[in-house]
């Protein structure tokens, strides 16, 4: 078998084929003077089951001692190192290989470690109770309420 090397021009224009039955469609001019030139836009997407990510900004140390002083009521100068050395301790722990339980936060178990030219990756899981959770955003609002009424 002989097989063919021809090339193709990339000028040949090629038509598609019209349907033949029923009655086929009149030939439409593509200049009408009459008619005003109109643009074609494309439908919106349909989508289907988005896996759409919402992200939140990360929370940041002035955040956290902002956040810290609100809730605890005592002033942003005696809190700021308390959370500090906090963070150290948290951070020492986590570097030596240490797990944590620390509730209402979690229990916090380290997978691996990586070494990296800028650092050291720490791949971890945090496992976070229902109950715990529930109980503390219960005790906070207990905290907040007042122990008895004056009755004056």
């Amino acid at each position: 078998m002989a097989t063919s090397t021809t090339k193709r021009s990339s000028a040949v224009k090629i038509t598609p084929r019209r349907k033949t039955s029923g009655s086929s469609p009149k030939p439409v001019s593509n200049v009408d003077p009459v008619a005003p030139a109109t643009t074609v836009t494309a439908p919106d997407p349909i989508v289907v089951g988005s896996n759409a990510v919402v992200t939140i900004p990360e929370m940041r140390k002035k955040e956290l001692i902002d956040l810290v002083v609100e809730r605890s009521g005592i002033k942003k100068k005696d809190a700021k190192p308390v959370v500090e050395a906090m963070l150290a301790v948290l951070g020492e722990a986590i570097g030596g290989g240490r797990e944590l339980n620390l509730q209402p936060l979690g229990k916090l178990r380290i997978n691996r470690t990586e070494e990296r030219s800028n650092g050291r990756v720490i791949i971890c899981k945090l496992r976070q109770s229902l109950a715990a959770s529930e109980n503390s955003s219960a005790a906070d609002k207990s905290a907040s309420a007042p122990l008895a009424e004056d009755k004056g």
